[in-house]
């Protein structure tokens, strides 16, 4: 049976994700059969993967069959996504079997399994469906322990939130369930690092308290000789070994869920630290949806050379715009109210620049969303007066919701338009969306020319073009097209030189190598170089 290692929290966005994707990196190099784990999620950035195959069976109702291959895929949490790259291993539905998807209205989209199988509130969830997601979560924990030496775990939140001891799945009862090394991580950018971490060892059950195998402090600035006091008396206090401390620096790991996006109006910008002139750069809007999903589609761009990526508000003009790109949202039906409500979608019409909706973006972009009871929150359903909304109208698409879903894997052959015009070759990414979307009037307006080349994927009108593929500007002919046609657009020169492509894992890896001594952890061997 494998060892785990469960990378804990004393709270959210300490940098757990940097240390699991660290570690699965640092074992993989060394030879060792390592594999991610999250026991439960909760985030709307997702991706499509290979369901496993011990939880086929039978096709759920919650997944729609009409995709040939597409009960094969399931979804999981995007750091478990990264986290088995960074182990050189392939994704499945077991990485991270329990995935909450918040929809707005205190509700969430349970994804069991990688199937999608209700919304709930929190207090139902853990009163009806807790106890089959903790199933679900040991049997996967099991088949990864199966076929690999070590799991690297990674928490959710924080360990010591005491009013969840009895029903902790991704922290509590994983570590005992697996009877896990525990690292705990804090954040010193946040301030108090060691009253936190000091609380969360007083908070912890009392079982894993043992469990405990040493302190990681992430995000330090500074000078180290002044930490070092501190560092004595938190190990004199607990008897707990602090095994590294973790500079900040970011690896350029995808962001798991909001949090991590910019403050409003705040700009990712890469131009600004390179030698990126102003007159040798274009800014890409992108509006700051209440329930934006899969926002990790944006970064790609926001890493070429002098493009800079702006989240705006929905009631920000878009005067400085050079394109616009709709990202995904977990419920089209009430971002399109919210946008509709700040006067978003008048600022769009009225734009006239590159435009690109992505899933949800493409949906709110069309002409008509029907079936909309469906797709709404419990609140905005109950306020409806019909069955079909007006979009924002610049696509002559028209959406349908209905309760199945469809998660898969897909390839095409592309022969771009739009602002993608220019772009031609195999482009992959993935769909995770409910709704069918067709061409009003009968005239397809496909956003590619070849294979799949219909509404059903994506649409095109003008300077404008929308589709279902998540990780299309992973591709790099479709980003270089649309990148181009923004500079084309904005009448500036594209500033030359390549994009620097330093992988995120190896950085995460040497950030916990060079910073962090883990010879505690009996999984992890001597270096063999």
């Amino acid at each position: 049976m494998a060892h785990t290692i469960l990378v804990a929290g004393t709270a959210s966005h300490v940098g757990k994700s940097t240390v699991a994707t660290g570690l699965c990196r640092l074992l993989a190099d060394r030879g060792v059969s390592v594999a991610p784990f999250k026991a439960q999620n909760m985030s709307n950035n997702a991706r499509a993967v290979p369901r496993a195959p011990e939880t086929m069976g039978e096709a759920s109702d919650a997944v729609s069959d009409d995709g040939g291959d597409n009960d094969a895929y399931g979804e999981i949490g995007v750091s478990q996504y990264v986290q088995a790259r960074a182990a050189r291993v392939s994704p499945t539905t077991d990485c991270n079997p329990v995935l909450l998807k918040p929809r707005g209205e205190g509700e969430s989209q349970l994804v069991v399994d990688g199937v999608g199988v209700g919304h709930y509130a929190a207090g139902e969830y853990y009163d009806a469906h807790w106890e089959t997601a903790r199933a679900a979560a040991v049997a996967a924990h099991d088949r990864l322990a199966a076929a690999h030496d070590v799991i690297v775990a990674e928490g959710a939140g924080s360990i010591a939130e005491i009013n969840f001891h009895d029903r902790d799945l991704a922290n509590v009862e994983t570590a005992r369930v697996a009877d896990a090394d525990i690292v705990l991580v804090g954040d010193i950018e946040r301030g108090g690092v060691f009253a936190s971490l000091v609380g969360t060892l007083e908070l912890m059950p009392d079982d894993l308290r043992d469990q405990v195998v040493g302190v990681v402090i992430t995000k330090f600035r500074g000078d180290a000789d002044l930490l070092a006091p501190g560092i004595d008396a938190f190990e004199e206090r607990t008897g707990v070994d602090v095994l590294g401390v973790v500079p900040y620096d970011d690896p350029g790991l995808p962001a798991e869920d909001s949090v991590d996006l910019p403050a409003t109006d705040e700009r990712a910008v890469r131009g600004d630290d390179d030698g990126v002139a102003p007159e040798h750069s274009v800014t890409v809007a992108v509006p700051r949806l209440p329930r934006v999903s899969n926002f990790t589609d944006l970064e790609p761009l926001a890493a070429a050379a002098g493009v800079r990526v702006a989240y705006v508000p929905l009631d920000a003009s878009l005067a400085d715009a050079d394109a616009v790109v709709l990202p995904g949202t977990k419920n089209t039906v009430d971002d399109l109210l919210a946008i509709k409500d700040a006067g978003f979608d008048d600022e769009l019409q009225a734009f006239g620049g590159p435009v690109v909706g992505l899933c949800g973006g493409y949906q709110l972009l069309g002409e008509e969303l029907r079936g909309v009871d469906t797709e709404a929150s419990s609140a905005a359903a109950a306020e409806l007066s019909a069955t079909t909304l007006p979009g924002i109208g610049l696509l002559p698409v028209a959406t349908t919701f209905t309760p199945e879903k469809r998660v898969v894997d897909t390839t095409l052959d592309l022969d771009g338009t739009g602002p993608l015009a220019g772009a031609s070759g195999a482009v992959s990414g993935y769909e995770i969306h409910m709704g069918t979307t067709e061409a009003t009037g009968g005239v397809e307006t496909p956003f590619a020319r070849g294979d799949n080349a219909s509404a059903a994927l994506g649409a095109s009108a003008g300077d404008v073009v929308g589709c279902y593929l998540h990780g299309l500007f992973e591709n790099e002919t479709a980003r270089r097209a649309f990148v181009g046609r923004v500079f084309e657009a904005a009448g500036r020169e594209r500033p030359t030189g390549a994009t620097p492509n330093a992988s995120p894992y190896a950085q995460a890896a040497a950030l916990v190598a060079e910073n962090c001594s883990l010879d505690v952890l009996a999984a992890l061997p001597d270096d063999q170089d």
